[in-house]
């Protein structure tokens, strides 16, 4: 099984990229077209010399190893993706081959968590628009953060049955310090989860948008509320 997750920034990817590669039986990549990406668009994101330097930039190499990857001894692959990522020029059609699934946050806690580590932020740093236009687009399933968080056996146990994958245990917990697989840009991001062995319990309430990001959360929400509309009966 190939697994294609899909969600914007701040969503909780790489905890359930971490909850995958826990099991004995998936190797994992994380953001594979993030290098071609910035290269597509000239963007200055955090580390984009050493994201360039270290990480193939061809989206044809890219989507070739997504048709086919090398997982060594595992038997599944788990891939994590951003929608935002697939500007014009991005292949597609490798997603054909996978079982996707939209993984959504509301926009108010992405805008607070994104804000806090880029002064700027735009409509297409998160992803909404694209990612409801992409499950237009693939299908798939969706999956709220928001009820992984509030109970990870559950949700993990609901998703697993929705794709006809047995659950494992060991999703729910993994050593602290990051992974193998990182990607290079996890010296910026991936902190908090760094430091984690587990999902967070469950968030409070939705922090308030702040008047310079009303024009942002307003774009964001009719799209996170689309998906939230289809998201799996956990």
């Amino acid at each position: 099984m190939k697994i294609a997750m899909w969600s914007g920034p701040r969503n909780l990817s790489t905890a359930m990229m971490y909850a995958f590669a826990a099991r004995p039986d998936f190797a994992v990549w994380d953001e594979p077209f993030y290098a071609p990406y910035l290269a597509a668009t000239g963007l200055s994101h955090p580390m984009r010399d050493s994201i360039l330097a270290q990480h193939e930039t061809d989206p044809k190499e890219v989507a070739a190893r997504c048709l086919d990857p090398d997982t060594g001894d595992k038997p599944h692959f788990y891939m994590k993706h951003m929608p935002h990522h697939m500007v014009d020029g991005m292949p597609i059609d490798w997603a054909a081959t996978c079982v996707n699934v939209h993984l959504i946050r509301h926009p108010a806690r992405v805008i607070a968590s994104y804000g806090a580590k880029r002064e700027t932020i735009t409509v297409d740093d998160i992803g909404y628009r694209q990612q409801a236009a992409l499950f237009d687009r693939i299908g798939g399933h969706v999956i709220d953060s928001s009820d992984i968080r509030t109970d990870p056996e559950k949700a993990l146990r609901g998703l697993c049955r929705a794709i006809d994958l047995p659950f494992e245990d060991a999703m729910l917990q993994w050593p602290a310090g990051g992974h193998p697989d990182d990607g290079v840009w996890a010296a910026h991001w991936y902190n908090a989860v760094h430091q984690s062995t587990g999902f967070a319990g469950p968030e409070g309430d939705l922090p308030m948008v702040q008047p310079q990001h009303e024009e942002l959360f307003n774009n964001a929400l009719p799209h996170y509320l689309k998906l939230k509309a289809v998201c799996l009966p956990l």
